[in-house]
């Protein structure tokens, strides 16, 4: 599966951006996808995680009743809609694919396809 992320930008403090992350292959609509991001410096975290239908959602407690993750499986495309965004949110997203259901969702290791990475940056 191949990835690619984008709607990373610049924003102020408690404004908003929808990231999404578009693949390609029907074996993407079967995958369970999370976001994780990376500040410099620190190790990549998990953000968000979604089931293959949807139904399934995980979220890191820090964005907890500020970020969306959605998916449309006719596009072939996860969402991640950030809202009051805070200067602590700024770093590189990325979108993964994690293929099956083995697997912690909280973890990079379990994911085997990875997106390029998108900048967003919040400005206090």
């Amino acid at each position: 599966v191949q990835l690619q992320a984008s709607g990373g930008g610049l924003v102020q403090a408690g404004g908003s951006l929808r990231l999404s992350c578009v693949a390609s292959g029907r074996a993407f609509r079967t995958s369970p996808v999370g976001w994780f991001r990376q500040a410099p410096g620190k190790e990549r975290e998990f953000v968000a995680g979604i089931g293959y239908s949807g139904t399934s959602v995980y979220y890191a407690d820090t964005v907890i009743g500020r970020f969306t993750i959605s998916r449309d499986n006719a596009l072939n495309t996860v969402y991640l809609q950030m809202n009051n965004l805070k200067s602590e949110d700024t770093a590189v997203y990325y979108c993964a694919a994690k293929g099956t259901n083995s697997g912690s969702y909280y973890t990079p290791s379990s994911y085997p396809d990875w997106g390029q990475g998108t900048q967003v940056t919040v400005s206090s």
